[in-house]
């Protein structure tokens, strides 16, 4: 749901694109119609008020100029962050005695960045949320006992194996 107003604004305020360039953002963006088919059913001519085009590379690229604020974000309350098209992870690093801060931390910046994404028209789907947490095999034992994160009204309980683009990584038994 990439607000197209929000986009061009903050390619021009946050990365300098103006005059052509910008004409040329706001063409490829505003105005544009579709119609759906099938068989041979063809709907009305529809305007795209939001979104960027899929399956271009252009898309890709402005959807993540247009979520690059959210890096900054997390990068303020001191966590990484890993984005790949419409996926964001949040990582932390603490030793195990500061886990309950971390879990805090990792907690407020879920509401803050629930909040981001609904002030940018943008949906956090606490369905797919998931943590987990890892230490080695040495340290997991002083890993204190975290409850569920709260997404939104949801929770987010921890789990012992999450996938990483097709990379599956396991939580260590304690």
């Amino acid at each position: 749901m990439v607000d197209h107003h929000t986009l061009l604004h903050r390619l021009e305020l946050t990365f300098g694109v103006s005059d052509v360039a910008l004409s040329c953002f706001n063409s490829h963006l505003v105005g544009r119609r579709q119609q759906v088919q099938a068989g041979r059913l063809t709907s009305a001519l529809s305007m795209i008020l939001c979104g960027v085009p899929q399956g271009s590379v252009l898309g890709l690229i402005l959807f993540l100029l247009y979520t690059a604020d959210l890096l900054s974000l997390i990068d303020d309350r001191g966590l990484q962050a890993h984005l790949y098209a419409d996926d964001t992870q949040l990582y932390g690093f603490c030793p195990p005695h500061e886990s309950l801060d971390l879990h805090m931390r990792i907690s407020r910046c879920i509401d803050e960045v629930a909040t981001w994404m609904l002030s940018n028209r943008l949906q956090l789907n606490a369905n797919k949320t998931e943590f987990i947490w890892l230490s080695s095999s040495r340290r997991v034992h002083q890993l204190l006992q975290q409850p569920s994160l709260s997404v939104g009204s949801d929770l987010a309980a921890p789990v012992s194996v999450v996938r990483d683009l097709s990379i599956y990584v396991y939580e260590v038994s304690r």
